[in-house]
């Protein structure tokens, strides 16, 4: 075994051992190595000692015009653990991928439902069944409160002041707000609290506003599929989540003249910035808006 050899057995042992990967990511960062290694060959490139220009063409050879930014990212992310693991055992006296820079992630905003699509979900709750009331009440916190999943999930009836038409909510990193009840998921919740006391709530939930009908927390995953099954019964071919009842939330207050920092308020964004990733105007109404404001479109002939 010659000396280069013997440098990617010990890169081997290094991953699964000091770095304590799974024989999966081991296989994956290899892999991608060999990539790289396979490149460095046919340029006539010691891969040990290639420096930043030839990381950096490797870079823009092989992902051409791919836009695949996973695929990306974990390349470089496995460049740069093998250059760091050469610096760390004094193979090599500088990192030359040290300036390689991750590609920028890909930022897809979420579909947003329509209020006549929200009006089909919930035309399909049938109000005659055990969970009918409860899952209208669901439909209602989440559009009408802009409630995260997993604050839904984890309401407590002690940190609900319906008298007053608030809720404590407990969001990211246990901050908590004051986050308005609608009149509407008011009500629904009245009808719920009625069925719920008709369960044989277990006594470690019974603080809890919304359970399933074993008298148990609703999971996060239960709050999905109700979501899942709603949207395919109402016909509406988006992918929809609880957080699409969210973003709608945001996204409708804002279209309808609410302040941004309320809505920055309301959703529990530490940061203007990622309430602004939330709200979008659609392209439409930007034309509409030129077309009816701009001078030279206002302008009497």
């Amino acid at each position: 075994m010659n000396n280069e050899e013997r440098i990617y057995k010990d890169y081997h042992t290094y991953l699964r051992l000091e770095r304590s990967m799974s024989d999966n990511s081991v296989q994956a960062y290899e892999q991608d190595l060999q990539k790289l290694r396979t490149y460095c060959s046919e340029h006539d490139i010691n891969p040990i000692h290639a420096t930043f220009d030839d990381l950096q063409a490797f870079v823009y050879d092989y992902f051409g015009e791919r836009s695949n930014v996973r695929s990306q990212s974990r390349i470089i992310s496995g460049i740069h653990s093998f250059y760091r693991f050469l610096l760390y055992h004094n193979i090599i006296e500088q990192d030359p991928s040290e300036l390689i820079e991750m590609p920028k992630k890909e930022f897809h905003l979420p579909d947003v439902l329509s209020i006549e699509e929200i009006d089909a979900m919930i035309a399909q709750i049938d109000l005659s069944s055990p969970e009918g009331h409860r899952n209208r009440a669901i439909i209602e916190m989440l559009y009408g409160s802009g409630l995260r999943v997993s604050e839904l999930v984890n309401l407590k009836l002690s940190n609900m002041y319906r008298t007053e038409g608030y809720m404590m909510i407990e969001g990211k990193g246990n901050k908590q707000r004051l986050v308005p009840i609608s009149p509407e998921a008011e009500k629904w919740f009245q009808f719920w609290l009625e069925d719920r006391c008709h369960l044989d709530v277990k006594t470690e939930f019974a603080d809890i506003a919304f359970l399933n009908h074993y008298g148990r927390q609703l999971t996060r995953a239960m709050i999905f599929t109700i979501i899942k099954r709603l949207t395919a019964a109402a016909g509406i071919h988006k992918n929809v989540s609880p957080h699409t009842l969210r973003h709608s939330f945001a996204t409708h207050l804002l279209h309808n003249g609410a302040d941004l920092r309320i809505i920055q308020q309301l959703l529990g964004h530490e940061d203007i910035t990622t309430t602004e990733i939330y709200t979008h105007v659609d392209i439409q109404d930007l034309r509409k808006a030129v077309l009816q404001f701009h001078p030279a479109n206002t302008k009497k002939n």
